[in-house]
């Protein structure tokens, strides 16, 4: 009897341990995609299959960061970060990615474009990314969420290939800088 309580605190003590340093993990991971100046006080949530989230660290700036591995259409690692306004507009992206066919994604979106009901993402807010196979091969991207820009409101290009930064998207509440090289 007592072998199988010694047991049974050593299975619990161990099971506690793992449980413990499972948050600090996922806050270190979905942190990759957040600059260096801003990593500190950021916010980390966890998404949920109904779309809304826990907060695994409570920040102190207006930067959250979540993991999106292993989600549909995403690669095996990807992480990111972005103003904590524009949470709403991340789970209504789930949503529709949840559906796990790009095209299908798209056409959710693009209908929701049309009907009014896409939540527009906070002016000037930046979408940070990390993502790749793994830890070792990540690949990050950064952008600029300007909903409703056009070439003329900006002043900026609406295609890639001049060497600068351009609008993609333009004239949607999608409508985001792309900065080349980033």
């Amino acid at each position: 009897m007592k072998r199988i309580a010694l047991l049974v605190l050593g299975v619990v003590a161990v099971s506690a341990s793992a449980l413990a340093q499972a948050p600090d993990d996922a806050i270190a991971t979905a942190l990759l995609a957040a600059p260096a100046n801003l990593r500190d006080g950021a916010t980390v949530i966890k998404w949920k299959s109904d779309f809304t989230y826990d907060t695994l660290k409570k920040g102190t700036n207006r930067l959250v960061c979540y993991d999106r591995s292993g989600f549909p259409e995403q690669q095996p690692l990807s992480v990111e970060c972005t103003s904590i306004a524009n949470v709403d507009r991340v789970a209504q992206n789930l949503k529709a990615e949840a559906l796990g066919d790009k095209a299908k994604t798209q056409a959710m979106l693009d209908a929701e474009e049309k009907d009014g009901t896409r939540v527009k993402p906070e002016f000037g807010s930046v979408w940070y990314h990390a993502m790749g196979a793994d830890k070792d091969h990540v690949r990050m991207h950064m952008t600029i969420a300007v909903p409703g820009a056009t070439t003329q409101s900006m002043g900026l290009p609406d295609k890639a290939g001049q060497g600068g930064v351009w609008i993609m998207n333009a004239g949607t509440t999608t409508a985001h800088i792309m900065t080349p090289g980033e």
